[in-house]
């Protein structure tokens, strides 16, 4: 365990009363395997779980009675095969007293207790492993299909709460994660410009990094030559002199607390004219971002002041035009960003996702719009100390997009696409940072910075030529 047993002793403490009544069920993942049962995939537990037990080892399930107050945790013991093929570990009786679970019961006995409990409330979270589906459908008959939706709202909320605001000690593990990150990004930059470079190569030049640190990629690398493409994977392709290369990576610690963070380099260590000029708009648009990060001030807000920067310079170099409030507010400038400003960062790279966007970004006062590029804001709440988010503005040309829009003609006296053309060629650019909310405003993640101004990114680049 990370934390202290009193930690989680707490937390478990606090879901029960947010819950309030009935039966909450946590389920902790299962090896998953790749093409036979004994080739896995590397074990990652379920976020929530751990949160709330602390505990990695596979097949494990917490209840807990929110009336009474009584946890459960369910789970097999090891055999002697297992010690033969993998060693000694813990006992499940070990982990649950560890937790401060007083009671351990096999995983046969869960459908006990959820006979038992006939006519009360059974708390679960969405599911997204099928073998948690099947468990779902054989104790409580709920079609795999109708899982999601029937899912506990009231159990969501409660640990959106508990688990929106990190604690120092979570931040410590965040930084953590940082510093393998800064570790990353730093070292894509030393092999940028080196002859016969490939984005396969430099992406598992990070996977390896973080994996000789003890860690993982908090998602899988995005190295490209292809900015424009939010989520462009790694090819064998050689890097090509005069583009720029676009590294948006991250680690995720043993306790599975991420980093997240984007750079975008010139290939030849120098940018162009044009280049520059673009880079320098999203490196102001992602300063300004942090002069609006503070409680009590909405995401949203902030993600808006930045479209109204992006567009204001955007009409200076001549892509944009109009009144920029008027462009704004038609969604124009989403030609150039189609995604929101940033998502909330934890034990998940999108933190806690998958209990749904509406209860994570979103609460009573503001929910998603359906508007192109609007629509892809994953966090607009107000703001709160502890909330940690990324700040990624982006500017990108994607062909495809500038041609479905030219043609729609929706837009064009805010957007010039004779000189958009110019740069159908140009990839993208991003720069993202994680942002920790404080008392007052907000700071990075992170003891060191990864260069991002176009003079810096060069000078570092220049070291390693």
């Amino acid at each position: 365990m990370l934390f202290s047993q009193q930690t989680y002793v707490e937390r478990r403490k606090q879901l029960r009363e947010l819950v309030g009544d009935g039966i909450v069920i946590l389920f902790g993942n299962n090896n998953s395997p790749m093409n036979y049962p004994n080739n896995t995939y590397k074990f990652r537990q379920d976020s929530s779980f751990l949160y709330f037990v602390g505990q990695h080892r596979e097949g494990l399930t917490l209840a807990i009675d929110c009336n009474s107050g009584k946890e459960i945790l369910f789970g097999d013991e090891v055999s002697i095969d297992d010690i033969v093929w993998y060693g000694k570990v813990k006992s499940a009786a070990e982990m649950a007293e560890e937790s401060g679970i007083s009671e351990l019961r096999p995983m046969a006995k869960l459908a006990d207790l959820v006979a038992e409990a006939k006519g009360r409330t059974i708390h679960y979270l969405p599911p997204y492993r099928h073998k948690n589906m099947m468990v779902i459908e054989r104790l409580l008959g709920i079609k795999a299909e109708e899982q999601k939706a029937r899912a506990s709202v009231t159990l969501i909320k409660a640990i959106v709460k508990l688990r929106s605001i990190k604690s120092e000690e979570e931040i410590a593990e965040l930084e953590r994660a940082a510093a393998i990150g800064y570790k990353m990004h730093t070292t894509a930059m030393q092999l940028v410009t080196k002859p016969g470079m490939t984005e396969a190569y430099i992406s598992g030049v990070l996977e390896g990094i973080a994996a000789s640190l003890g860690s993982i990629t908090s998602f899988g690398n995005i190295v490209t030559m292809h900015g424009e493409i939010m989520h462009g994977c790694p090819s064998p392709r050689a890097l090509e002199q005069g583009r720029l290369l676009l590294v948006d990576a991250g680690a995720e610690t043993f306790e599975h607390y991420c980093s997240d963070n984007t750079r975008t380099m010139p290939i030849s260590g120098k940018f162009t004219q044009k280049q520059r000029e673009i880079i320098d708009i999203v490196a102001d648009c992602h300063d300004l971002a942090l002069t609006f990060a503070k409680p009590g001030l909405r995401w949203y807000d902030t993600h808006m002041a930045v479209c109204r920067l992006m567009t204001e310079r955007l009409k200076e170099i001549g892509l944009m035009r109009g009144d920029t409030d008027e462009a704004v507010a038609a969604g124009a400038h989403a030609l150039f960003m189609p995604h929101g400003l940033g998502h909330m960062m934890g034990m998940d790279v999108h933190d806690m996702e998958g209990l749904g966007q509406n209860y994570v970004g979103y609460d009573d006062t503001i929910q998603p719009s359906d508007q192109f590029g609007l629509a892809s804001l994953r966090f607009a709440r107000k703001l709160e100390p502890g909330h940690v988010i990324t700040d990624e503005p982006g500017i990108y040309f994607i062909p495809d997009l500038i041609d479905d829009w030219a043609k729609s003609g929706k837009y064009d006296r805010f957007i010039d696409f004779n000189k958009v053309n110019e740069y159908r060629d140009f990839g993208g650019v991003r720069i993202e940072d994680d942002v920790l909310i404080t008392p007052d405003g907000c700071r990075f993640l992170g003891d060191d910075r990864v260069p991002y101004k176009a003079a810096d990114v060069e000078d570092y680049i220049a070291q390693y030529k």
